[in-house]
């Protein structure tokens, strides 16, 4: 039975998600291997073109992966409460919680963990830590839409969290051209309120 991404995100929580990932593992290895090779594959060939590479975005994923982990283990309802995002070794942490204590938490979490860099915490203390994940959503989706459909934008380079509306961007622009692209696009979307940029300029090749 096939199941809409969507329908999934609106009908578990993030925790019961986690839960479902691995067992689909789980099932994966039970079943043949086939399927892992032509996943993994697939997966090698988008890392391969990201300006961090394959080295790179494995090692980034096994951070988020532990991050992640470590604060399942530590607090359940916080594990629910934060998005994390990881882009050479920079953890973005995102979402809200009930408490300066929650959020500091987070941050000291993400800091326990080998290999991270740099922690941008932008995780808001408030009452209602719930907000509207539908629309949360599906801004995610639409920006990601128009990012790759536009032939000026390498997409790949990028990663994107939305929390009540705020849109948040991690990643690589190849130049000030493309971020802003980027960010205009984001910001033509109905609904947000605000972006938050913590995407860095490439590099420019030695002359």
């Amino acid at each position: 039975m096939f199941l809409h991404p969507l329908t999934i995100r609106l009908a578990v929580s993030r925790t019961k998600l986690f839960v479902v990932i691995a067992a689909v593992f789980a099932m994966t290895n039970l079943t043949g291997c086939v399927g892992m090779i032509i996943g993994g594959a697939a997966t090698a060939g988008v890392a391969a073109y990201q300006e961090r590479g394959i080295k790179g975005f494995a090692a980034d994923t096994e951070t988020a992966t532990k991050v992640r982990t470590k604060i399942l283990e530590a607090d359940n309802q916080l594990f629910n409460d934060i998005g994390v995002e990881v882009y050479e070794g920079r953890v973005l942490l995102t979402g809200r919680v009930p408490s300066e204590e929650k959020r500091a938490e987070a941050v000291r979490i993400s800091w326990s963990v080998v290999d991270v860099k740099d922690v941008i915490n932008e995780v808001a203390v408030s009452e209602n830590p719930f907000s509207d994940l539908a629309n949360d959503t599906w801004i995610t989706t639409k920006l990601k839409s128009k990012m790759t459909f536009d032939k000026d934008i390498l997409a790949i380079n990028y990663s994107i969290e939305t929390v009540g509306a705020v849109i948040y961007l991690i990643g690589i622009a190849q130049d000030k051209a493309e971020l802003q692209r980027v960010l205009n696009h984001a910001r033509s979307i109905d609904y947000v309120k605000r972006v938050v940029n913590h995407v860095r300029i490439k590099d420019p090749k030695p002359s």
